[in-house]
C-alpha cells in the first residue's frame, strides 16, 4: 500500500522491515548482489564506510595501534587448536577444497584439483594472527602488541539483510597481546569506550555499554563487552564488541614471552571490532518516512545546494551564485573540519531534485533560484525537520549560523534516539510481567530485570526465552553491582540483565 503523503512506502508502521529496506534503495546505499547473501555497496554508502573508517581508524592510531593485514584464507588445522572457537563458528564457515576449474565431458565447469590442506574462508581472525603473534613474542620488550586490521570477512549467514546480516561484510579486527590480565582486561574496555565514544559522537546513537552473558559471549573468550543500541522499533541491535581473551588463545596459538625476571609466560590477548552493521543502526535509528537521515558528523555530504533555475537562459545566473556559496560553506569549519558541500547538477525537475535529496539523508538543503537571488535570501532545509518546512535566511547569517545548525541536528537526532531508548527500556521484576511484556507487542523494546548467568539453569531459560524471540543482551556496566532475586528461578545474588528482541 502507497502512503500519499511520505517519500517511502511502506511508513515505518505499516511495515518495519519492508521499509527498512526501502530506505536503503531510496537513497542508493547498497543492493543485493548474485552472490547468495552478500551485498554490492554503492558510492553513497561506501562513503558512509569510509568516514567510519577515517574516524575510528585515526581513534585507534591516536591509542597506540597499528594497522596490519593477513590472509583471507585461513588453514583449517589453525581452528582445530581451539575447541570452543571452532564450535561457535563452525556452522558459519565457508570452506575452500579444490584450487581450480576444469570441463567436464558436458562442457561444464567443475571442480577439480583437490586440496591437500583445507582452508576456510575468514569468519575472524584470531587463529591465523595468533600463528603470526607466536612468532612476534619473544619478549616483554614486545608487549603491548597492539595491531588492527580492516578487511572483509565470511561467516554463511541464513537469513540475510543488508548491512545487518550479510554472508560477507566489512569491518575492523583489532588484536593485541599484553604481558599481565590486568593490562588485557583494560585495552578491552578502552576500546569498548571508544565504540561507545564514536556511536554517540558521529553516529548520534545512544548505546547501552555491558558485558555479555557467559551464554552469550565470544567463543573462547573469557569475557565479551558490547555496545547495544535500541532501534526504532524497539529491538536491540548490538554494535560493537570487545572481549578479553585471557590465555586460551595464548595458549592455542604459543603466544609466549619471556618476562624481566627471565621466566617463560603465556601471554594474555584481546580482540575487538565492529562492521557495516553500524550503517544499518544508523539507518534505523534515525531515519524516518521520507527517507535516509545522516548524522551530520559522518555525512559524506553535510549540506546540498539545489540550483532552481525555470530555464537555460537562467541557469548561468543561478549556477555562478550557487559556486560562489559554495565556496564560502567549503571554507567554513564545523567539528574539527572543513564542512562537506556540494551542488547537486543534475538536471532534474525541482521536485525530483528536492526528493532525491532528502531520500539521501543529507542534513542541510538549500535551494536557490533567481527569487531567491533577487531576495539575498537562501531557502534552506533541515533533515531533522519535516521535508516541506524550510527556513528563509539571508546568505550572511546562513554562513554565520551554519556550524550551530549542524550542531543542532546531530543533538536532535540523538535526543530523539535517547528519549526512545529511556521510554522504551521497563524494569521488570516478576516473570509473569516480563512474559506479558513480550507478547504485548512484537516490538515492545528492552526489559531490565534479575536473571541467573549460572550454567545449570540455562537450558531451561534458553527455552522460555526462545518461545518468546528473546535473547539476554548484556549486564549493564552502569549497574554490574546491582544484584536481586532471578525472576525465571527465584536465585539470590544475580545481576540486572537487559533482555530484547533483537537483529
Amino acid at each position: 500500500m502507497k502512503s500519499k503523503d511520505t517519500a517511502i512506502s511502506p511508513t515505518r508502521k505499516e511495515n518495519y522491515q519492508d521499509w527498512y529496506l526501502e530506505v536503503i534503495k531510496a537513497a542508493g546505499l547498497a543492493e543485493n548482489s548474485p552472490t547468495r547473501g552478500s551485498m554490492i555497496i554503492k558510492p553513497w554508502g561506501y562513503s558512509l564506510w569510509e568516514n567510519i573508517q577515517s574516524v575510528l581508524d585515526g581513534f585507534f592510531k591516536e591509542t597506540g595501534h597499528e594497522n596490519a593485514y593477513f590472509p583471507l584464507l585461513i588453514p583449517l588445522r589453525f581452528f582445530q587448536k581451539e575447541a570452543e572457537h571452532v564450535e561457535g563458528f563452525a556452522k558459519e564457515c565457508a570452506v575452500v577444497t579444490h584450487h581450480k576449474l576444469e570441463m567436464d565431458d558436458a562442457g561444464k565447469l567443475v571442480p577439480a584439483g583437490p586440496l591437500e590442506e583445507l582452508y576456510i574462508i575468514r569468519p575472524t581472525s584470531e587463529t591465523i594472527i595468533g600463528d603470526a603473534f607466536s612468532r612476534w613474542v619473544q619478549s616483554y620488550r614486545d608487549l603491548p602488541l597492539l595491531i588492527n586490521q580492516w578487511a572483509n570477512v565470511m561467516r554463511w549467514e541464513m537469513r540475510p539483510r543488508l548491512f545487518l546480516r550479510t554472508a560477507e561484510f566489512l569491518w575492523q579486527e583489532g588484536h593485541t597481546v599484553h604481558s599481565t590480565s590486568a593490562e588485557a582486561v583494560e585495552e578491552t574496555l578502552q576500546m569498548l569506550d571508544i565504540y561507545e565514544k564514536f556511536a554517540k559522537e558521529y553516529l548520534a546513537i545512544p548505546v547501552i555499554k555491558g558485558q555479555k552473558t557467559p551464554d552469550e559471549k565470544f567463543p573462547g573468550a573469557d569475557t565479551t563487552y558490547t555496545i547495544e543500541g535500541m532501534m526504532q522499533d524497539g529491538k536491540a541491535l548490538q554494535c560493537g564488541t570487545s572481549h578479553f581473551l585471557g590465555q586460551n588463545f595464548a595458549k592455542a596459538s604459543e603466544i609466549k614471552f619471556i618476562t624481566e625476571e627471565g621466566r617463560e609466560e603465556f601471554a594474555w590477548t584481546t580482540s575487538w571490532g565492529v562492521s557495516t552493521r553500524l550503517i544499518g543502526g544508523m539507518i534505523m535509528t534515525h531515519s524516518d518516512d521520507d527517507g535516509l537521515v545522516l548524522p551530520p558528523r559522518i555525512a559524506p555530504v553535510q549540506v546540498v545546494i539545489l540550483p532552481m533555475y525555470k530555464n537555460q537562459d537562467d541557469k548561468p545566473r543561478v549556477m555562478e551564485y550557487a559556486q560562489a556559496l559554495l565556496q564560502e560553506i567549503n571554507s567554513t569549519s564545523y567539528f574539527g573540519g572543513k564542512i562537506r558541500a556540494r551542488i547537486d547538477t543534475k538536471e532534474m525537475k525541482g521536485g525530483d531534485k528536492f526528493w532525491n535529496n532528502v531520500k539521501k539523508g543529507i542534513p542541510v538543503r538549500i535551494e536557490i533560484g533567481s527569487r531567491e537571488m533577487d531576495q539575498n535570501v537562501l531557502s534552506v532545509g533541515r533533515r531533522d525537520l519535516p521535508a516541506r518546512d524550510r527556513l528563509k535566511i539571508s546568505k550572511e547569517e546562513f554562513i554565520a549560523q551554519l556550524p550551530q545548525m549542524l550542531e543542532d541536528i546531530h543533538q536532535s537526532i540523538y535526543g530523539k534516539a535517547l528519549a526512545n531508548l529511556e521510554l522504551n527500556t521497563k524494569v521488570i521484576d516478576s516473570f509473569d510481567s516480563f512474559v506479558a511484556y513480550f507478547k504485548d507487542s512484537e516490538n515492545s523494546g528492552f526489559a531490565s530485570c534479575y536473571g541467573s548467568i549460572e550454567s545449570v539453569d540455562q537450558e531451561e531459560l534458553q527455552k522460555t526465552l526462545k518461545d518468546l524471540k528473546v535473547s539476554p543482551r548484556c549486564i549493564p556496566l552502569a549497574t554490574i553491582e546491582d544484584k536481586g532475586t532471578c525472576i525465571f528461578t527465584g536465585k539470590a545474588n544475580q545481576p540486572r540483565i537487559i533482555y530484547a528482541r533483537s537483529y
